[in-house]
């Protein structure tokens, strides 16, 4: 694995199994310029296709799944790592109750169940895109829910 600062080699200062047991954390270091971060390191599944919402079939993209968190954790008080966990707990769950393939729905159903309990703010962007509110009214309710 190459720096994300410089490009160089990099050495693992620390392993870890994530909590599902499925992942791998890696604490690295780069050789020149000394800069640390962390990967995670996963079993990639082939094959699980995600139905959308008009009836397509796309392949599932981990990478696609992340940049929609991404964007609903940004500027939050939130660890990547802790973002990473969810996103493999989110994988494991559509896997674990899906085959072959999994409605979009599902998917945002298990990040929104994890993004509620995570962050309120990161909850409500994230359902803003993911239910596309017709009316402020709407949105009121779900931000009324989590009062509750």
């Amino acid at each position: 694995m190459n720096c994300q600062r410089c490009g160089s080699d990099t050495k693992v200062l620390d392993t870890r199994t994530v909590k599902n047991a499925r992942s791998i954390r890696r604490r690295r270091q780069c050789l020149n310029c000394a800069h640390r971060f962390t990967t995670v390191e996963e079993v990639l599944r082939e094959g699980l296709m995600v139905r959308k919402h008009d009836g397509r079939l796309e392949e599932f993209d981990r990478a696609k799944l992340s940049s929609g968190i991404q964007k609903a954790t940004a500027k939050r008080p939130l660890a990547a790592e802790q973002i990473e966990l969810m996103i493999s707990e989110v994988i494991d769950a559509i896997e674990s109750t899906h085959e072959s393939e999994v409605p979009s729905e599902a998917v945002g159903e298990e990040v929104m169940k994890r993004l509620r309990v995570m962050d309120h703010i990161a909850y409500v962007r994230f359902a803003c895109v993911y239910k596309d509110f017709n009316d402020v009214s709407e949105l009121q309710k779900e931000i009324d829910s989590l009062k509750k």
